[in-house]
């Protein structure tokens, strides 16, 4: 028997603006209205805000396995983002499990196989050679400042423990990323600690 496939087809958008923002306030998945300022919407704001930095980093790479490889940390970035956004005194998380040991696992051997690519390092390295390291590294800051906003609001509200490490192997992905991309066309620059 043919197995039936099952599509989530979610209704078309009609208005970009639905005004409810107006005054300062946002929806969390579950209806739970906060302050635009609320640590919650920093911290997948900046998951949004590196989702769309990594946009760019795919269109300067020239390895194809590593720009799919990024595109699919595009849309995990997005469950992770769901899981942050939603009110879980409310309403049970859309996504039971945000992160799976297998997508650690998967990052993970991205990075021992980067790693195994790339000369020693001995030295610090300054972000840029050329500019697909250098989004590389871009990526990688808002990474950081992203994970430290969900260590931020794990203090406060129920956070998936996974997530903080997901982004905490991302960010180092992404400098092995920026390494390897900085190789292709450029040399590394080392930070001279006498300038």
């Amino acid at each position: 028997l043919k197995k039936k496939r099952i599509t989530y087809n979610p209704p078309p958008m009609t208005k970009i603006y639905t005004k409810t923002g107006d005054k300062g306030t946002s929806g969390l998945i579950g209806g739970t209205r906060v302050s635009k300022d609320d640590i919650r919407l920093d911290a997948y704001g900046s998951l949004d805000e590196l989702n769309a930095i990594l946009g760019l980093v795919i269109s300067e790479l020239h390895d194809k396995h590593d720009a799919e490889y990024v595109q699919l940390i595009q849309h995990q970035l997005f469950r992770l983002g769901s899981s942050l956004a939603t009110d879980k005194t409310v309403k049970d998380p859309h996504f039971k499990e945000p992160v799976t040991e297998d997508r650690l696992l998967r990052m993970e051997q991205e990075i021992d196989d980067l790693l195994s690519k790339l000369p020693e390092q001995d030295r610090f390295i300054l972000p840029g050679g050329n500019k697909s390291a250098s989004l590389c590294h871009v990526a990688r800051t808002v990474c950081r400042r992203a994970e430290r906003l969900t260590v931020k609001v794990s203090k406060i509200h129920d956070v998936d423990e996974g997530i903080i490490v997901y982004l905490n192997r991302l960010s180092d992905y992404l400098y092995c990323l920026a390494r390897k991309a900085c190789l292709f066309d450029s040399q590394e620059i080392f930070w001279d600690p006498a300038k």
